[in-house]
């Protein structure tokens, strides 16, 4: 056998190897987040014959993926050693949930541990779902804290513990899938896929807790897993990833994932954004807009979607939507406007909504869509810029006090 290919046969297999968790966590490695390479060889490991691998990878991923069991009993059609074999050396086992609230809307939040993955105490981070006409989309995480700062961003305030692999970042979909009836019952006819029209899930973005783009690798092989066509089978253009602006991922995400992008903007002027998107002072705008301009398939088909939370007099005003507009132009682009959503402690407040309404008013008549985000699930510190995994542990007085400020200033919104 040429040298190559045992170099790379041993590298897939360290790679497996270095997913099993510390052994004081006393945890089997999970086979959800792997490639069919990676699973070909932990098939291996359970004692499966060169000549039947690749029908076994098969057989795995659509169970994973396509009937989201999560046991490895329920795979009916693969024989009792082999399930015996995967069960002692693996796991497909869900996250624990820690803690799930359900909001007036509808908008659903779980708070999720994951192992350590070394010295101390579990690690949580949340998950937010989003029902709406004709859609539903499920927003996830990619870091546990975050790294960035910003200003007017409760997740900015949790440092950044580690990232999630990219079993962690899937078992998020996963999750939710199962605790929304949106996978195919146990009794379904052997085949049947879920049908693409009438999932609760509909849609992924990747703008939950963390920068998706210090994470790209996981990031990049669990998203690829949701496309893939054999399994999850999400479309491409129903699957955002949102950065700060971390520019030469950009390029990466654009030529080695292809997904919709979304930048999260909320300044036109560097000084201003240096302040609320403190990453901007190591890629201040006029970078992360030639890594827009060129961004791979961009089209009006495929525009990029600008995020523009709105925080009252500081960047709401007419003038910031003439330069926000000049800014964009020859983009094909959508601007999401955000009203502000309040969290204890933030100095920020969200613009008045009449000046919210000018702001968009003027974005449209030049030409771009501009909707207002509805806020989702403020009740419950699920809307935009509200996740940090320690919100479950909120005082009830904070509570009240949080439901306060939102009738006092921002419930209209």
């Amino acid at each position: 056998m040429p040298l190559s290919i045992d170099l790379k046969d041993t590298q897939r297999r360290d790679a497996l190897s270095s997913r099993q968790p510390a052994a004081d966590e006393g945890l089997k490695p999970s086979i959800i987040g792997m490639d069919r390479d990676e699973l070909a060889d932990a098939v291996r490991t359970a004692g499966v014959a060169e000549r039947q691998v690749k029908m076994r990878v098969q057989q795995l991923w659509h169970w994973l993926y396509v009937r989201g069991v999560s046991d490895f009993s329920d795979m009916a059609n693969v024989s009792k050693d082999l399930r015996a074999g995967l069960a002692e050396r693996f796991t497909i086992a869900r996250p624990h949930i820690a803690d799930e609230q359900i909001s007036q809307d509808g908008t659903r939040k779980w708070l999720l541990q994951f192992p350590s993955r070394g010295a101390g105490k579990p690690v949580e981070i949340e998950t937010v779902y989003i029902p709406e006409e004709g859609r539903g989309t499920l927003c996830i995480s990619s870091q546990v804290g975050c790294t960035l700062t910003c200003t007017f961003c409760h997740t900015g305030t949790q440092k950044l513990v580690r990232n999630l692999t990219a079993e962690e970042i899937l078992s998020q979909l996963l999750l939710a899938r199962d605790r929304l009836g949106d996978f195919p019952k146990k009794d379904t006819p052997q085949g049947a896929i879920v049908p693409s029209e009438g999932r609760k899930i509909s849609n992924i973005v990747m703008m939950g807790m963390g920068e998706p783009l210090y994470n790209f690798d996981n990031v990049k092989k669990a998203l690829l897993i949701a496309i893939d066509n054999e399994g999850l089978s999400l479309s491409r253009r129903r699957v955002t990833l949102s950065t700060s602006g971390v520019v030469p991922e950009i390029y990466r995400t654009g030529e080695e994932i292809g997904v919709m992008l979304a930048i999260s903007l909320h300044a036109v002027r560097d000084d201003l954004r240096d302040e609320l998107v403190p990453i901007n002072r190591k890629y201040p705008i006029a970078e992360l807009m030639k890594a827009c301009r060129e961004y791979r398939g961009l089209s009006n088909a495929r525009r990029i979607t600008f995020e523009y939370v709105m925080l009252k007099g500081v960047n709401d005003s007419l003038q910031d939507a003439r330069d926000l507009v000049r800014l964009l132009k020859g983009i094909p682009a959508k601007i999401n406007l955000i009203p502000f959503n309040p969290w204890p402690g933030s100095q920020y407040e969200c613009s008045d909504w009449e000046q919210i309404e000018i702001f968009a008013d003027f974005v449209n008549q030049a030409g771009y869509a501009s909707p207002i985000r509805t806020p989702r699930g403020r009740d419950i510190l699920a809307a935009c810029g509200q996740l940090k995994s320690e919100s479950e542990r909120l005082r009830k007085s904070e509570r009240l006090a949080l439901e306060a400020m939102m009738i006092a200033g921002h419930g209209e919104a």
